[in-house]
């Protein structure tokens, strides 16, 4: 079982229709292969590899940023190959190889067993797994990944300065320990800045945990039924089930990975941001450092980790955070996340 970081990164899966169009974007191959750009020739080449295709997933998107803003900063060019399935993924792995670029950079635990074979089987070869890593630790292969309970957590706070009826709730893809980095830094949070406040997580689990958003929404309802006012949406592609029970049953709710808000406005008051493009960016320049070969965390301290409210820009999210009435939310979450960053405040990891 390979180590991984919990993510709820997991990608809003295409139609039948979709799919189709990745495919026949490639010809007869199983993964799309795009964005070669820059560099002079002969300069520093890096290839990235996506577990899904990257369409409009915003965790994807922004690995994508992550290995173009290497690209320019060492002079070089980039490639994306995307993947729709576990045998294209070993095919866009496979190909990254045979090109012998500078760095491979991977996203996502499906890598891992695939990266540790393409370790062994070429230790010149250099990898970066993002959100994940090998279970066996490789001299060729660096690992980026995150502590997603450090920003939850904050998010928990404003949800317990906000809540006016002392009821937060979470609805989470399954009941594991990696997961749940989703849910307890929440009610954790909530309850740092509100004693008394009651909390309450329902998973999605089932056939499909990753991509019901029906089954989110029932979950959702559920606990604004219980009296939760305040709710994480920790449900990968399911979060637009949450989303739409905000809307219906009139809770607020907190998105992930990306600005959420900016598809739903009026329900999300803010967003614990996932660094990917960061952790791509500072893992690439790591290795060519020469410091490969370890496993990187990046928290709120790092930057990898963050919320909307926290960025530059927050007043043009359409987060009801930014909303003048909740300045000082934001404040006290401001000297919450100063005093994670300064060693002062830890936050207890599910997963650990």
């Amino acid at each position: 079982m390979p180590l991984l970081s919990p993510r709820t990164r997991t990608p809003l899966r295409l139609t039948a229709a979709a799919v189709g169009a990745v495919l026949l974007a490639t010809g007869c191959n199983a993964a799309a292969k795009d964005g070669a750009s820059g560099g002079a020739e002969g300069g520093r080449t890096f290839t990235l590899v996506t577990p899904d295709p990257v369409a409009q997933n915003e965790f994807l998107k922004l690995a994508v940023s992550g290995v173009k803003a290497a690209a320019k900063a060492h002079d070089g060019s980039q490639k994306v190959f995307q993947s729709s399935d576990t045998d294209s993924r070993q095919q866009n792995v496979a190909s990254a190889v045979d090109s012998s670029p500078d760095v491979i950079a991977l996203v996502g635990f499906e890598f891992a067993d695939i990266v540790a074979q393409q370790a062994e089987a070429h230790p010149k070869q250099q990898f970066l797994l993002v959100d994940a890593c090998t279970k066996k630790t490789y001299e060729n292969v660096t690992c980026a990944v995150f502590r997603e309970h450090e920003a939850v957590f904050l998010a928990g706070a404003e949800a317990g300065l906000l809540t006016k009826s002392k009821k937060v709730g979470a609805v989470d893809v399954l009941d594991t320990p990696q997961f749940r980095r989703y849910s307890e830094p929440f009610a954790a949070g909530a309850k740092k800045v509100r004693p008394g406040v009651r909390s309450r997580t329902l998973f999605v689990g089932g056939q499909s945990p990753f991509n019901d958003a029906a089954r989110a929404k029932d979950q959702a309802s559920t606990l604004a039924s219980g009296g939760a006012d305040q709710v994480m949406a920790a449900a990968a592609a399911g979060n637009t089930g949450v989303f739409q029970a905000a809307k219906a049953k009139g809770f607020r709710a907190y998105g992930v990975d990306a600005n959420q808000c900016l598809t739903s406005p009026g329900e999300v008051v803010d967003n614990v941001l996932k660094k990917t493009d960061v952790a791509v960016e500072k893992g690439i320049g790591q290795i060519l450092d020469g410091k490969g070969g370890t496993t990187v965390s990046y928290g709120l301290k790092e930057g990898g980790m963050s919320l909307t409210g926290l960025e530059p820009g927050v007043e043009d999210s359409k987060c009801l955070i930014a909303e003048p009435a909740n300045a000082d939310v934001l404040a006290r979450v401001e000297k919450l996340r100063d005093d994670i960053t300064a060693g002062k405040l830890t936050v207890d990891d599910p997963a650990a």
